[in-house]
C-alpha cells in the first residue's frame, strides 16, 4: 500500500511519461500531495505548473494550454465544489476533441457519504462529457489508471477528449522526514494508436463520383485545417471557410461569402464540408438543403456530433473524396472570385463612410494587423471577423471556443493558448464575454505572464440579439423593454478601472488610426484595447452593409 505522497509523485512521473509538460493547479488542502509531488518536479525543470485561485478559470487556462501546445494538459483541484466548477471547461473540450486532464483529489472511502467537509460523490461527476473517468482507491498505486486515462484522452478509443481521474488520498497530506523524493522507475505508456481496433467499421459511404465540371463548393468549418483550402485549390473549387478553419487563404477563399452565397444558391450542385460549419444562418440553411448532394470528410472519429445524426454523406477517404467533388466547372470558381471581391469592395466602402467605429472595422483591423496568434471569442466578434477578413492574409493560427460556443472563460483559454508556446497572442472579444472571465486576468505573484493583447469591443451589453429575431420591429414594439433587460443586459462597468485592479495595462481606443496604430505595437505582457460602440444602430447599419453588398454583386 502506498501512502498519499507516494501516490501523488506516481501520478505525476505518469503525466511526465506521456508528454504532459503544463499543470493547472489550484490551491487546497484534499490536493496537497500532488502540489507538492509537482512543485518537486517543476524544481527538477520537468514541468511547469501554473497557479490559478479560481478552479474555472484553471480549467479553461488547462484548454488553452493543450489548444496551443497541441499536447495534453492537467487541470488539478481539490474536493467538493472544486471540481465542479470544472464542468463548463470539460464540456468545451469534449465537443472540441481536446485532451484536458482533470485530477481531482478526494476523501478515502470511508469518509465518503458521512457528511464530512467537503466531500461529495465527484468521481463520474462529468457523465459522458468525459472519455473515461476512474475512481483510484486511497493508498492503491495509481500508475496504470493514470496511464490507461492519457490514452483515452489521446483518442484510444475514439475522438481524443477530457478524462477524470479521481484520486483518493488520506492523511497525511504532506511529506514526511521519512518520505522519499525519489520517483518511480517505470510506468506503462500506452499509445493511442495501439489501443484502436482495426477491425472497427468505418463510417465511409461509398460516394457516387462527380464528372469534372461540376459547381461543387468547399465549405471549411471550425477545425478544417490547411488541406480544405489545399483541395479547393487543386480542384479549382470556391471555398467558404470560416475564421477558425485555419483555412481561410488561397486563391480559391472567397471573401464576405455568407452575403454571396444567395446569389449562387439555384446554381450550386455539390458541397464538401471540412471541419464543423458553424457561424452563419446562409450556411446552415444550404446544409439543410436536401436538392444538394453534400458530403462531411471523417479521417478519424470525430467528437462533435453523434453516429447516425448527420445528413451528409461521410467520406474517410481523400480519393473518395476527391471523387465527389471533381474538378470545378469552367469559370465557377472565377464568378466566385469576382463576386467575392465586389462584396469586399462594397463593404470596405462601406466601412469608409461609417462615422463611427463598428464592430466591422474592430474586425478588419485586428485580422489584418495580427502577425501572431488570433483567439476570437464568440457572439458578434467571430462573425464580424467571418465577413471582414480577407484571403490575403492570415494570422499565424486562429483560435475559438467552438466546441460548445460559450462566452465562458475565454480569457483564461487565450492566456493559455499564450503561455503554451510563448507566441504573442491577441484576443478578441466583447464586453459581456470579457466581464465574464475577469477572473482570468488575475496572475499570483511569480507566476507566468503571457504576452496577451486583449482587444475588447465594449457596446455595453449583448450587441448580437439586435440582429437577430429579438431585434425586429415587431418584437421590439411589443417587448421593447424586456428585450433591452433580457437579452441586451446593459451594464455601466468600468472597464479601464477592471484592468488596473488586475494589474493590466488599459488603453481607450476613439478611431480607426488610433486602433490601427494601437496593434502595429508589438504584444508584450498583457494588456487591454478597449473599443466603445454603439449598438443601438446596429441591425440597420447591417442591413446598409447587405444591401450595399447584393447592389454591388448583382450587377
Amino acid at each position: 500500500m502506498v501512502n498519499s505522497i507516494e501516490s501523488a509523485r506516481a501520478v505525476v512521473h505518469a503525466l511526465r511519461a506521456h508528454s504532459i509538460t503544463d499543470v493547472v493547479l489550484a490551491p487546497g488542502s484534499r490536493s496537497a500531495p500532488l502540489a507538492y509531488a509537482l512543485a518537486e518536479a517543476n524544481d527538477r525543470g520537468e514541468l511547469r505548473i501554473h497557479v490559478r485561485v479560481d478552479e474555472r478559470v484553471g480549467g479553461f487556462t488547462a484548454l488553452g494550454l493543450a489548444l496551443g501546445s497541441q499536447r495534453p494538459a492537467a487541470i488539478v483541484t481539490t474536493s467538493g465544489t472544486a471540481v465542479g466548477e470544472l464542468l463548463p471547461a470539460v464540456m468545451e473540450a469534449n465537443h472540441a476533441a481536446v485532451p484536458l486532464v482533470i485530477l481531482s483529489a478526494d476523501r478515502p472511502d470511508e469518509l465518503r457519504g458521512t457528511g464530512a467537509n467537503q466531500t461529495t460523490r465527484q468521481a463520474g461527476l462529468f457523465g459522458h462529457h468525459v472519455r473515461s473517468a476512474v475512481d483510484v482507491p486511497a493508498g492503491t498505486d495509481p500508475t496504470s489508471f493514470v496511464a490507461q486515462a492519457l490514452a483515452d484522452a489521446q483518442g484510444a478509443k475514439g475522438p481524443a477528449g477530457p478524462v477524470q481521474v479521481n484520486l483518493a488520498f488520506r492523511d497525511p497530506l504532506v511529506p514526511g522526514t521519512a518520505d522519499s523524493s525519489e520517483r518511480p522507475t517505470t510506468v506503462p505508456v500506452l499509445k493511442a494508436s495501439s489501443l484502436r481496433d482495426p477491425s472497427e467499421p468505418t463510417t465511409t459511404t461509398p460516394p457516387t463520383a462527380a464528372s469534372d465540371g461540376t459547381r461543387t463548393i468547399v465549405l471549411a468549418g471550425h477545425g478544417a485545417g490547411e488541406l480544405a483550402a489545399v483541395f479547393a485549390q487543386h480542384l479549382r473549387l470556391p471555398l467558404l471557410a470560416e475564421p477558425s478553419s485555419n483555412a481561410r487563404f488561397g486563391s480559391s477563399a472567397i471573401g464576405a461569402y455568407r452575403l454571396v452565397i444567395e446569389h449562387f444558391a439555384d446554381r450550386i450542385e455539390r458541397v464538401v464540408v471540412f471541419g464543423r460549419p458553424t457561424l452563419s444562418r446562409p450556411v446552415a440553411a444550404l446544409m439543410a438543403r436536401t436538392d444538394i448532394e453534400r458530403a462531411l470528410y471523417v479521417p478519424e472519429p470525430q467528437a462533435w456530433f453523434e453516429e447516425g445524426r448527420r445528413s451528409e454523406r461521410l467520406i474517410d477517404s481523400l480519393e473518395g473524396l476527391l471523387a465527389f467533388a471533381g474538378k470545378g466547372s469552367e469559370g465557377w470558381l472565377e464568378q466566385w472570385r469576382e463576386a467575392g471581391a465586389r462584396a469586399e469592395a462594397a463593404l470596405q466602402l462601406r466601412l469608409d463612410g461609417e462615422p463611427a467605429l463598428t464592430g466591422l472595422h474592430v474586425a478588419d483591423a485586428v485580422w489584418e494587423n495580427t502577425t501572431g496568434n488570433l483567439v476570437i471569442g464568440s457572439s458578434n466578434p467571430i462573425r464580424d471577423v467571418d465577413l471582414a477578413a480577407t484571403g490575403d492574409w492570415h494570422p499565424l493560427e486562429v483560435y475559438a471556443n467552438r466546441g460548445l460556443a460559450g462566452i465562458d472563460g475565454t480569457v483564461s483559454t487565450a492566456t493559455g493558448i499564450a503561455l503554451a508556446a510563448g507566441i504573442p497572442t491577441r484576443l478578441l472579444v466583447g464586453d459581456l464575454t470579457f466581464l465574464h472571465d475577469a477572473g482570468g486576468l488575475l496572475l499570483g505573484t511569480g507566476e507566468e505572464e503571457p504576452d496577451l493583447q486583449v482587444v475588447v469591443l465594449n457596446d455595453f451589453g449583448g450587441g448580437i440579439f439586435g440582429l437577430l429575431e429579438h431585434g425586429e420591429p415587431a418584437t421590439l414594439e411589443r417587448y421593447g423593454s424586456a428585450v433591452e433587460r433580457l437579452f441586451g443586459t446593459p451594464h455601466t462597468a468600468d472597464l479601464a478601472a477592471l484592468a488596473a485592479g488586475y494589474g493590466v495595462s488599459h488603453r481607450l481606443i476613439g478611431t480607426v488610426d488610433e486602433l490601427d496604430a494601437a496593434l502595429e505595437e508589438p504584444i508584450r505582457g498583457r494588456s487591454v484595447l478597449e473599443v466603445r460602440t454603439d449598438r443601438t444602430g446596429l441591425r440597420s447599419f447591417h442591413a446598409r452593409v447587405k444591401q450595399a453588398v447584393t447592389a454591388a454583386v448583382g450587377r
